[in-house]
């Protein structure tokens, strides 16, 4: 009884540190997320002169995180910005398929884009999150990584796009 109680403890101690979650903020961006994992580490801090942000789960090729500012003009739709995305950068992809966009909610809406690709002779995946913040502002999420470790940590990847906020 006291054995199984003891086991009941410490799965449940061990279960509520590896679900611990940190809140990704600078002052050098205007927004903030959820960071799911201590898995995941920050290998391009923003400054005041270079505002990306990139994220890598483990290794770069388990999953990797960009996140870029995109402009528009007032009246453009989600579905016309992931088409200029796929047009001056995803289709020049080595084994490039495109996947389906589908809607998204979180603090932020907007639309997901799935595509495949081959990098190295790797069946790679790529999910890309397009978040409305403002009528001129979009926020894209760019997550990409080998096909099968990508698709494990997908649950992760929704945590951070849901969490996306604009301070």
């Amino acid at each position: 009884m006291i054995k199984s109680l003891t086991v009941f403890i410490f799965g449940f101690v061990l279960s509520t540190f590896s679900f611990a979650q940190t809140t990704f903020k600078d002052d050098n961006v205007p927004y903030t997320f959820e960071i799911p994992e201590a898995t995941w580490r920050m290998t391009v801090k923003p400054s005041a002169s270079n505002p990306s942000v990139e994220y890598v789960y483990g290794d770069r090729s388990d999953g990797h995180l960009e996140i870029r500012k995109i402009e528009t003009s007032p009246n453009e739709l989600l579905s016309e910005v992931i088409e200029k995305e796929k047009e001056q950068k995803l289709q020049f992809l080595p084994g490039y398929v495109a996947g389906k966009e589908e809607n998204f909610s979180g603090a932020l809406s907007g639309k997901v884009f799935n595509f495949e690709f081959v990098r190295a002779g790797r069946n790679m995946s790529g999910r890309f999150y397009f978040l409305k913040a403002d009528e001129k502002t979009v926020y894209v999420l760019r997550f990409t990584g080998e096909r099968d470790k990508l698709r494990l940590i997908r649950n992760q990847l929704d945590i951070i796009a849901r969490t996306f906020r604009v301070k």
